[in-house]
């Protein structure tokens, strides 16, 4: 059975934490999941996995660049072939986080991916250089929507249901 693949990218410990968290949550429905770095992941580990949730920082109102890198590297090798897979998208962001939550949301759009769970946003409200560059510690309320979100994706992947 093709289990959850989580590709994530983090610069300051945020974005890690929550995908992290979504990991731990799949493992606790003794369900397949994979936890990938963006610079890591490839297209192989798209085309293995019958699902995605894809997790990264907003920087400068946009999607990280790491993830973004992801994305090009992957986008092409895959196209037509990852149709109608679930997906989710978790972002953690100084301010709003929605240009990237957009971004996401385009690419698997053009990937033909089915979003099947609303997205995680976590809001740190780091603004000044010091806050934004400093290593993210989260709420334990806000990983553990991570982890529920984890578990929903991979409980409904190891069921059949997406």
């Amino acid at each position: 059975m093709a289990g959850l693949l989580i590709v994530y990218h983090s610069r300051t410990g945020g974005t890690r934490r929550m995908a992290e968290a979504a990991a731990r949550g799949a493992a606790a429905e003794a369900a397949p999941a994979r936890l990938l770095p963006a610079e890591a992941a490839g297209p192989g580990d798209l085309l293995a996995a019958g699902g995605y949730l894809f997790a990264a920082p907003e920087n400068l109102a946009a999607l990280s660049g790491a993830m973004k890198e992801f994305f090009d590297r992957c986008y092409y090798p895959v196209l037509d072939r990852l149709n109608g897979r679930p997906y989710a998208r978790m972002v953690c962001a100084g301010s709003d986080g929605q240009g990237a939550l957009r971004q996401m949301a385009r690419i698997a759009t053009g990937w033909r991916l089915r979003e099947v769970a609303a997205p995680v946003l976590v809001c740190t409200a780091a603004q000044a250089p010091e806050a934004i560059l400093a290593e993210k510690h989260l709420p334990a309320e806000e990983l553990r929507r991570c982890e529920e979100l984890g578990a929903a994706l991979a409980a409904g992947l190891a069921m059949g249901i997406f």
